[in-house]
């Protein structure tokens, strides 16, 4: 044999090795699906860090007595995103330090969706509302709906 057929074979071997990631490349899922993560809005904490379906959520910011834990989110898009967990509440009895937390379920919807004043090009919910589906704390109505800090 000549050295013509190795030449076609190396050949052939180098073009199908390039093949092989342009192929992967084209395979890759499309950046329209990252646009859209990326237009859907974020959930800021109190440390002003944005979050996207976040397990835990601190409500009160100054001391921490009220928080959402356990959460499991159903959806999650540019609208809004709608959850189930848990609201771990102090009672503050004798006073805070002291108090003891209760554990009321909870469905999360966060909606009004906005531009967010750290990061204009972020979207973020601006208001939260927990629905109490069994039990809530002492003086609490059923439904309660909270405006989200920017």
């Amino acid at each position: 044999m000549g050295s013509k057929p190795m030449r076609t074979a190396v050949t052939l071997c180098a073009a199908a090795a390039l093949a092989v990631p342009l192929g992967t490349a084209t395979a890759a899922p499309s950046g329209e699906r990252t646009s859209q993560q990326s237009r859907d809005p974020v959930l800021v904490d109190c440390s002003s860090q944005p979050d996207v379906r976040p397990g835990t959520f601190v409500l009160a910011c100054g001391d921490g007595n009220s928080r959402l834990v356990s959460m499991q989110w159903s959806r999650w898009d540019a609208e809004s995103a709608v959850g189930r967990g848990t609201n771990a509440v102090n009672d503050c009895v004798p006073y805070c330090a002291e108090g003891t937390f209760h554990s009321y379920p909870v469905t999360v919807r966060l909606d009004q969706p906005r531009a967010w004043e750290k990061d204009p090009g972020e979207r973020h919910y601006t208001r939260m509302t927990l629905t109490y589906t069994d039990g809530r704390p002492a003086g609490s109505p059923g439904t309660v709906t909270y405006p989200l800090w920017d």
